[in-house]
């Protein structure tokens, strides 16, 4: 099948020469296409990126701050396992949503998503707008959500004949994870400082917790999260290729050994079952201990607010729901299994970020860092401050959780004695975090599994996008009150 678009019914020299142009791109589909080509021929896999990395935290260790490689090398052992518990908790949100994803009815709903969009742009911007909205709910989900989305939609825009952009549209599935999360319910440094006695009220650095109505329920955060989702979604239309540039899923996906969303064999007879293959696949049973814990969930809100809302209740409320979609026990362990396959590169590289990050801590580099940024913020331009340090972390430590155990209480506190509100301070660095997603392809591994897509094939836009997205959210965080 060929990948680009040939008007028929043309005849005559004159005609034959015009088909055979390049299609006139914009400005912005040009620089795309520009980089996005530079990308694909030398942009690494994810894992080769990370040690890459952990290189150059080494070199800047060694130059910055006058490390030995043997301090150095301790310093990387002495962090390798640290985000241990961390770790296992963001693949949980990674498959448990997947689960949830992945349910027939869910899947519905996905599928009548997809028929929406007339044309490729509006499918682009469809994607983007899915992926931000739900990313603004759980990272996981978004990530997840938007993922499914890119592929379905895809399959259904080779089978409909619609022209769309197969990289574009993955970095349209991703968008949440690189801008509107951390504005939202599971920011994990939000959440980190909503948790009574969390670090850095016990190191001294805040003198509080901070609730939910100051980073995430707050005028500020809303208008950066609707301001966002609008621009992100002017930027991926603007974008998208024309016609005849457009690359379908058929380019870089077998689609055709695809999972049917109904799986017959749940539905055959059970007349040959066993007693153990019955008990196996009891709803009762099933239906049961969902219910209770999906019960728990929401009590856990009900008592103690929104305030209540940290990775583990996210955790949990994930594995109820899916238990009360799915209902038989080994419909959903098969499930299950077939989501942590998709993790399985966030499970490898982790390990791996935890040792720049011991790098970075044990050689005093991280500190260098933070301090030569923060030396030079001022009450009004802080907010831009926060967000480049936050972005500049992200680069080698692309977990926020992680990074804001790190900066969390120098940030915190520069940002006290300028003025700036706690919930401000979480809201500037998060945007930070999240932007710099789009040139880390750390958190693109879930996606690249299920779109069927090597990072260098979509980070290429994904560059154009972080690039785009630098002259709007330093106006916008400069200039917007909080």
């Amino acid at each position: 099948m060929t990948d680009t678009y040939e008007p028929s019914n043309r005849t005559g020299n004159k005609d034959e020469k015009l088909s055979n142009r390049e299609p006139a791109m914009t400005p912005v589909q040009k620089m795309g296409e520009l980089i996005a080509d530079r990308v694909e021929k030398w942009m690494p896999n994810p894992f080769l990126f990370a040690i890459l990395l952990t290189y150059t935290a080494a070199i800047v260790a060694f130059i910055s701050e006058g490390s030995g490689p043997i301090e150095i090398a301790n310093a990387w052992y002495g962090g390798f396992w640290n985000l241990l518990q961390f770790s296992m908790q963001m693949v949980l949100i990674l498959v448990t949503a997947n689960v949830v994803a992945y349910h027939p009815r869910v899947r519905a709903g996905i599928l009548f998503l997809v028929k929406l969009p007339k044309n490729g742009r509006q499918a682009v911007v469809m994607v983007g707008i899915a992926s931000m909205v739900t990313g603004w709910i759980s990272w996981g989900l978004g990530l997840i959500f938007g993922a499914i989305l890119v592929r379905e939609m895809g399959k259904y825009a080779e089978a409909t004949g619609i022209k769309i952009h197969y990289p574009l549209l993955a970095v349209a599935g991703y968008m949440g994870m690189s801008l509107t999360w951390g504005w939202g319910l599971s920011s994990s440094a939000g959440l980190l400082q909503a948790t009574e006695n969390n670090a850095l009220m016990q190191l001294g650095f805040v003198d509080r917790i901070i609730p939910a109505t100051e980073w995430v329920f707050h005028s500020y955060p809303l208008t950066l999260t609707g301001l966002s989702i609008a621009y992100g979604s002017l930027i991926l239309y603007l974008l998208c290729p024309p016609a005849g540039n457009c690359r379908g899923i058929s380019r870089y996906v077998d689609v055709s050994s695809d999972k049917n969303p109904v799986v017959a064999e749940e539905f055959a007879s059970s007349l040959n079952e066993t007693i153990a293959d019955k008990i196996d696949n009891s709803l009762l049973l099933g239906g049961v201990i969902a219910t209770t814990g999906l019960l728990l969930f929401i009590s856990v809100f009900l008592t103690e607010g929104l305030g209540a809302l940290d990775l583990n209740v996210l955790n949990f409320g994930f594995f109820m729901i899916g238990m009360i979609l799915y209902l038989s026990p080994t419909r959903y362990q098969k499930e299950f299994y077939d989501a942590v396959l998709g993790s399985s590169g966030v499970i490898l590289l982790f390990p791996f970020y935890a040792g720049i990050i011991g790098i970075m801590t044990g050689t005093g580099l991280v500190d260098s860092m933070t301090e030569s940024l923060l030396s030079i913020a001022t009450e009004d331009n802080f907010p831009v401050i926060a967000w480049i340090t936050g972005g500049v972390l992200n680069l080698f430590v692309p977990s926020a959780g992680g990074e804001w155990a790190i900066i969390g209480g120098p940030m915190m506190v520069v940002g006290t004695e300028l003025g700036i509100p706690y919930g401000q301070i979480i809201d500037s660095y998060a945007v930070g975090d999240a932007h710099t997603n789009l040139l880390n392809p750390f958190w693109a591994i879930p996606l690249l599994a299920i779109s069927g897509l090597r990072a260098r094939d979509m980070f290429g836009y994904a560059i154009t996008v972080m690039i785009l997205l630098v002259p709007f959210i330093a106006t916008l965080l400069y200039l917007l009150p909080y």
